[in-house]
Parts: structure tokens; sequence; C-alpha cells
């Protein structure tokens, strides 16, 4: 069977017989804010400014060549059809700008949050590390230990030897090089 044409096919959806315009909004939106922009500049103002000036002075002393006598209707008629289409789109200009705001408001919030979280986290981690820390022992509390147990086998020493005993001396401990540091002993700084 031939191919039957496009507008006789039932699993295809007929092509509009109106004429469409299409358009970016996107770029419309682009070119709304340029325009925004410039309606918001001092060149605009004076070369406004400037047509006017010209519009009033041709229209006021050309006696053969006035297109728009002293009221000035045509000139009004101008003012109020800028107006008309200078106003939707500085307000389409603004709503975009709105939109960005906004995103980059709700953005800066997450980022925002992510640091509180961050830093949470990591106060937590340095107070673990803190109460870890404190229940390590120190060099200084490890050297009272074994100064109290070099106490403690000396006099447990000083009364084997009353007794006859064989074990070593407190001396010979201290005087071991196992046991030098930097530092003096606390029993030997007294």
């Amino acid at each position: 069977m031939p191919e039957l044409l496009n507008r006789r096919r039932l699993d295809q959806p007929r092509q509009p017989r109106r004429l469409t315009v299409t358009y970016d909004p996107e770029s419309f939106g682009r070119f709304s804010e340029r325009l925004a922009r410039f309606f918001g500049t001092g060149k605009y103002l004076f070369w406004q400014t400037v047509v006017v000036l010209l519009w009033v002075a041709v229209n006021l002393s050309a006696f053969s060549f006035h297109w728009d006598p002293y009221p000035f209707i045509l000139l009004n008629l101008l003012f109020s059809t800028q107006a008309a289409y200078a106003a939707p789109l500085i307000l389409l200009a603004q709503n975009r700008q709105d939109d960005r705001d906004r995103i980059a408001l709700e953005e800066d919030r997450k980022r925002a949050a992510q640091t509180k979280a961050d830093t949470e986290f990591l106060a937590r981690e340095l107070a673990a590390l803190r109460l870890a820390i404190g229940e390590v022992a120190t060099r200084d509390y490890l050297r009272s230990e074994l100064e109290r147990l070099r106490s403690d086998i000396s006099a447990a020493n000083g009364k084997r030897k009353r007794k006859g005993g064989s074990r070593p001396r407190a001396e010979t401990i201290r005087e071991d090089a196992r046991w030098d540091d930097a530092e003096p002993h606390p029993a030997e700084s007294r």
C-alpha cells in the first residue's frame, strides 16, 4: 500500500492550518532587559530630549512644514505609545531579576545550611576528640604513676632488706637508662 500523505494519517497529529507566531521567551526576556537598561541611562534621556526639542522647534518655526501643530498631539501620542510599551518591558525585566534573585537566595540558603551542618559536625568531632584526649594518659600522669610505683617498690625493698630479700633497690631502677628523659624526676627535683 503506498504511503499515505501526512494529512491523511491518523497516527500523527494534524498540522495547524492557521498562522502561528512562535518566539523564544528567553531571548525576548533578554531583549526586554537590554531595552529596560537602556531606558534607564543618561544616553537615552539625552537623545530623547534632543528629539523632543527638534520636534517642537521644527513644528513651531516652520511655517509650511509643521506636521504636528502647537498642542503637539502626535508627540503626546508617541510618548503614550512609548510608555505603554516601556512599562511592561520594565516590569518583565524586573520579574526576571526577581526570579534570578530568588534562585540566588535559595542557593545561599542551601549553602548556609550545608555550612552550618558542616560546622556542627566539626564541633561534635572536636568535642569527641577533647573527650578522648581527656581519657588518654599524659606524660606527666605516667611519670607520676611510675614515681609512685618506684616509691612503692623502694618501700617494699626496704622492708625486704630488713627481712633479708634480694630484690633490686629503687636506686638501681632510678639509674636504669630506660627511665631517663629530658626532665628530672619529681622526686629528684625536691
